[in-house]
């Protein structure tokens, strides 16, 4: 045997290999792979559908029900009527008033009221929710409204926070003479005020 035939034999030798390697792959690790997949298939086929029954006649839409369970934070919203930068100066002098200090990181009002551990946020109303540092002047477009959140206390007996709270937002309400509205974005009353204090 020549030199030259030697590497031409092992290279179609390993050719070889490599082709019946191919074959014996998809003879014995395919199939796996196919029956897998169909026991997964058939695992998450939807039950057979029932036949559709007619609709029952309309009913009146339920009156809204007072909220139940715990609520996460209370929201109160307040729209200005006719936002301009008299509107943002009042806003300014009003946060100073009630020692308002400012969130840098969140971009909001933070005012202490009774319980310093649970402040009262005051946020601009509208989305992204974040309001310039008016007490350093900063400046952007029109400040149109914005919301008072607070966390309810864990147990009513300490609900202090929440009278500061509803007392504020009717304040601001007066103040800037705009239309308050609850979380679900309805006017507030004296019953969403109530539902709030506990």
């Amino acid at each position: 045997m020549d030199t030259f035939s030697l590497p031409v034999l092992l290279a179609f030798a390993s050719l070889l290999l490599g082709v019946v390697a191919v074959v014996i792959f998809a003879y014995v690790v395919l199939p796996k792979r196919r029956r897998a997949k169909a026991k997964a298939e058939a695992a998450e086929a939807p039950a057979p559908v029932a036949a559709p029954t007619p609709p029952p006649a309309e009913e009146p839409p339920p009156a809204p029900a007072k909220r139940t369970g715990k609520v996460k934070q209370h929201s109160l919203f307040v729209i200005f009527n006719q936002p301009d930068v008299t509107t943002d100066e009042r806003l300014t002098e009003w946060l100073r008033g009630k020692g308002a200090h400012y969130d840098a990181i969140k971009k909001v009002f933070l005012i202490d009221g009774q319980q310093a551990s649970n402040p009262i946020t005051v946020a601009n109303a509208f989305p992204p929710g974040e309001m310039p540092d008016l007490l350093r002047g900063e400046t952007h477009e029109p400040i149109r409204g914005v919301s008072l959140l607070v966390k309810p206390p864990l147990h009513k007996r300490r609900n202090q926070q929440m009278h500061v709270y509803v007392e504020l937002a009717k304040e601001m309400n007066e103040t800037f003479s705009g239309d308050m509205l609850d979380a679900d974005k309805e006017p507030a009353t004296e019953s969403t005020y109530a539902q709030i204090i506990g």
